[in-house]
């Protein structure tokens, strides 16, 4: 605010500014200074109160506020306000310039009466109700929604990456002479996927922890936070496997995970919300294990379920998982063995 020779009235109204919690005040000396502060970033927005405010007031005429605000952050919210403030103290002035011209006595009278009469005026009380039953709970916590969402993302994106290491594998050999050992071949591709799946769920269990301590994040029931983590590991390496199996590139497979990693996150809601979807691309987005997973999540964080209401969600993932798993294996004993 720059406010140098504003008189009364002019303080009145820096001061009731300066009492608004939502805003710090600083005064400035002059208007370059103050125009600078706005452009350069350091202030939000700034007000000039121009010289013989208060006279101009008092004696019937006009004052001209200048504004400047940044076209982002929070300056168009400062400027209403500013202007709430402006539009009380003007109420307050016609009240006491119509009472002067009725002869109910001078300005200073008229607008010290106004101000009593003003403060004796019930507000406007407003009251809310919410209808119907609230899409996240109010105690949810800041980052507790978007916390399984990305735990999913990341753990799904994890399996299908490492298919190039498989692939890495196979074009080296090494798979081949594993099989010209003893070691049987059942051996050899539950080593694979459970390899897999260790990578995965290590970065999972690594997210839920990291975000438990660091965000204080709650993932809800333990034990079934938990059986999502280990069941959706176990699809994410599936997953991984049976890419790992079909392609022979690995830079092509490596370019493929990222696109499916991302896009089936994007369809099975672990991007935005599902419940923000149409009824028909919920329908849509179960058709992806992360649908299913984010939903066992939802009930355990924001409904407060437990293992036994997660029950159907975790019977999907078991059923995907043995479903990849055994695609996987049958593909790369075909591959390795032919």
């Amino acid at each position: 605010v720059v406010a140098t020779q504003v008189g009364a009235l002019g303080d009145d109204l820096v001061a009731a500014l300066d009492a608004d919690p939502t805003m710090d005040l600083i005064r400035y000396d002059d208007d370059e200074s103050m125009v600078a502060a706005v452009e350069r970033g350091a202030l939000q927005a700034g007000l000039l109160i121009p010289d013989g405010y208060d006279a101009s007031l008092r004696s019937g005429g006009r004052a001209e506020l200048g504004f400047v605000a940044r076209p982002e952050g929070t300056g168009p919210q400062l400027q209403a306000t500013v202007s709430a403030a402006v539009s009380d103290q003007q109420a307050l002035v016609k009240a006491a310039r119509f009472a002067q011209a009725e002869g109910a006595g001078s300005f200073e009278e008229s607008l010290r009466r106004a101000e009593e009469l003003a403060a004796e005026v019930p507000g406007v009380r407003v009251e809310v109700t919410s209808i119907g039953e609230a899409v996240f709970p109010a105690t949810l916590g800041r980052f507790d929604l978007g916390a399984s969402s990305q735990l999913i993302l990341f753990m799904f994106l994890t399996g299908l990456t490492g298919a190039s290491a498989l692939i890495q594998t196979r074009r080296l050999g090494v798979s081949r002479r594993m099989l010209s050992t003893p070691t049987p071949a059942g051996a050899i591709l539950g080593g694979e996927a459970l390899g897999r799946f260790g990578v995965v769920f290590v970065q999972g269990a690594y997210i839920m922890v990291g975000s438990w301590v660091a965000f204080s994040v709650d993932f809800g029931d333990l034990a079934g936070a938990l059986a999502i983590l280990v069941l959706f590991a176990l699809v994410g390496a599936g997953a991984g496997m049976l890419m790992g199996a079909v392609f022979s590139n690995d830079q092509q497979a490596g370019g493929i995970a990222v696109l499916a990693g991302l896009g089936l996150a994007a369809l099975g809601g672990a991007m935005m919300p599902i419940e923000f979807f149409s009824p028909a691309m919920q329908r849509v987005a179960h058709i992806t294990p992360h649908a299913w997973a984010l939903d066992g999540f939802a009930e355990l964080v924001r409904r407060g379920g437990t293992l036994a209401d997660i029950l159907p969600e975790l019977g999907v993932l078991a059923a995907y998982a043995a479903v990849l798993l055994a695609l996987a294996t049958w593909r790369l004993r075909t591959v390795l063995t032919r």
